[in-house]
């Protein structure tokens, strides 16, 4: 099993349903939404980045204001340049299937992913491959909304964008959500809107 995409970050956190990974690049996470990958072992993981946070490593210590007399972002950074070392962007991202022998299932893998562990951003070829089956929606949709919503609004956009044919994936993509949310149709009506068109 080989990863070809962008590597991210390592895993510094993981429980069944999901992990935490630190950013390699401070600042700089990947979009919500996009489709990642982690591994346990010969399980490659698939997981989506639900939330994103840049604060400072130690919790006990305040990240204060230091810009003041800087004309810009870029300047703060200068004259601070141990704050690349005092500072952390993590993703959290939702387990939503794996591949195990050759087998893509979307379901929870049988172990989380491995601490210290590399993340990987998905290929092009591997989101449109997951998303062929759109059983992973399932387990968005039942985190609560409205973060879990942005981040399945945000996978279904991304995802389109892997498919040859974005508008028919999409109209797929609804009528699934359709089904998992028959029961809210608020929730849905306010979820299609924010996929789009």
């Amino acid at each position: 099993m080989t990863n070809d995409g962008a590597r991210l970050g390592e895993v510094v956190e993981a429980d069944t349903a999901g992990f935490t990974a630190q950013c390699d690049r401070l600042g700089e996470p990947p979009a919500l939404g996009t489709l990642v990958t982690a591994r346990d072992g010969d399980v490659e993981l698939y997981a989506v980045v639900c939330h994103a946070a840049t604060a400072g490593i130690d919790p006990s210590r305040t990240v204060v204001a230091l810009g003041a007399d800087e004309e810009n972002e870029e300047g703060v950074y200068r004259s601070h340049p141990e704050l690349a070392q005092l500072l952390r962007t993590d993703i959290r991202a939702l387990v939503v299937g794996h591949r195990h022998g050759g087998r893509l299932l979307q379901h929870l893998p049988p172990r989380p992913a491995r601490i210290h562990g590399f993340v990987y951003q998905a290929e092009p070829e591997q989101v449109r491959e997951f998303t062929e089956t759109l059983d992973f929606l399932a387990y968005l949709v039942r985190g609560a909304p409205p973060a879990n919503d942005d981040a399945t609004a945000a996978c279904l956009r991304l995802a389109g964008q892997a498919h040859p044919d974005q508008r028919a994936f999409l109209v797929r993509a609804g009528k699934a959500l359709a089904g998992l949310l028959a029961q809210d149709s608020q929730r849905l009506h306010v979820l299609l809107q924010m996929v789009g068109p």
